[in-house]
């Protein structure tokens, strides 16, 4: 008796801390592997489902994991060696906060719908579409397959009762939201409400500081070895290069969904990246400022500040359009939905005195429009945080 009552006391402990931490167990998806749907490796595509409840019963968000691209056989043979490339990688719990937060006081809006955590394996914003494998390095670019076929399967879970729904991300995944946007909306319900959220998915067109745009060649190497054209939105790949439909610039003119934008003025990756990127600073100048914009010189910050004058212009087809969102902080980070803490938290960011949270749960809900731009300058806005990276 006694070991009993251990052994149950053993189980009550484990349950709160399972409780206590919001995890939420992984699904894996074997039926996908049969219609080519996999990761880079070729096993099955992961995701993590807590279940609505109450009033969110039949309310669904479907939210895209980031974790940048690949763009050539090296560096997506790498990648099938880790958690972004194959699910045999991944952990096997997954805690859910930010947008996908289950307490009513992080989450008000949000926290009983049916909230998804969709892995990511394929290197290409969920857009690759390569029927061959080479033997020789046995990579699957199956990325929009894998979209499709987690979607599918939500819909025979309940999704197809949908009354509300989201299709949202985190940097590459937000990417993903937008370009897979209008599509979510045609699946589901046309009674349903569906709306999209994008969190540091929105990368420019940009020109860095050798005056040329790395970032287009990069996304054009993504889109070739993916075979992304075939995938993207077609109201955009009807006018131009496909590898310019990976700049949501680009797509969001045409888009019928309404979107929400959640970024940073000073996106800590796309500065990196797109701005300074270290292919183009051949002597390393940027190595330091771009990591931490107090160390930049006064000519460098004059640079960062035209970043953000591009990221003002690639922005117009947002706030030019009543129905889509947008919440342009001036922080010095990257993804900002993914913790309590810059969600919805006492010392998060806040742009005209509105949280994150408060405001994509007002547009959603068409309680109020929020458009709102930020002080113009890296350190004018005091609640911004340290650089938040959360993927």
């Amino acid at each position: 008796m006694e070991k009993l009552k251990q052994c149950w006391s053993s189980l009550l402990v484990l349950a709160v801390v399972v409780i206590g931490t919001g995890a939420v167990p992984i699904t894996y998806l074997q039926s996908a592997v049969a219609k080519g749907a996999v990761c880079l490796d070729g096993s099955a595509p992961a995701y993590h489902f807590d279940k609505g409840f109450g009033s969110g019963v039949n309310n669904w968000i479907v939210h895209m994991e980031g974790g940048g691209w690949c763009t050539d056989v090296a560096s997506c043979s790498a990648r099938k060696n880790t958690m972004k490339g194959s699910s045999k990688f991944m952990n096997k719990d997954f805690g859910f906060s930010g947008i996908l937060g289950g307490k009513q006081n992080t989450n008000p809006d949000f926290y009983n719908w049916n909230r998804i955590k969709v892995r990511y394996c394929d290197g290409s914003s969920f857009t690759g579409n390569v029927e061959a494998v080479n033997p020789a390095n046995k990579l699957f670019f199956r990325g929009a397959r894998v979209w499709r076929a987690v979607i599918d399967d939500l819909m025979a879970k309940g999704m197809k009762n949908a009354q509300n729904a989201i299709l949202s991300g985190c940097s590459a995944g937000a990417l993903a939201a937008i370009l897979h946007c209008d599509t979510f909306r045609a699946i589901l319900p046309p009674t349903a409400r569906v709306k999209c959220v994008s969190d540091a998915g929105y990368f420019i067109h940009g020109t860095d500081i050798s005056g040329g745009s790395y970032i287009q060649t990069y996304y054009s190497k993504v889109v070739a070895l993916h075979g992304s054209a075939k995938s993207l939105p077609v109201s955009c790949t009807s006018k131009m290069k496909p590898e310019l439909c990976f700049f949501p610039q680009n797509v969001v003119p045409s888009m019928r969904t309404p979107l929400f934008v959640i970024n940073a003025a000073f996106d800590s990756w796309q500065i990196k990246n797109v701005l300074a990127p270290t292919a183009v600073d051949k002597r390393k100048e940027w190595k330091n400022c771009k990591l931490d914009l107090k160390k930049c010189t006064a000519a460098q910050l004059k640079t960062v500040q035209g970043f953000r004058d591009q990221m003002m212009r690639a922005l117009s087809p947002v706030h030019s359009t009543p129905s889509r969102g947008l919440f342009l902080d001036s922080c010095h980070a990257h993804c900002q939905g993914g913790s309590a803490a810059s969600w919805s938290g006492a010392k998060g960011p806040q742009v005209a005195n509105s949280k994150i949270s408060q405001a994509v749960g007002n547009w959603f809900y068409g309680r109020s429009a929020f458009q709102k731009i930020d002080c113009p300058s890296p350190i004018c806005n005091p609640t911004c945080p340290a650089i938040s990276t959360d993927e």
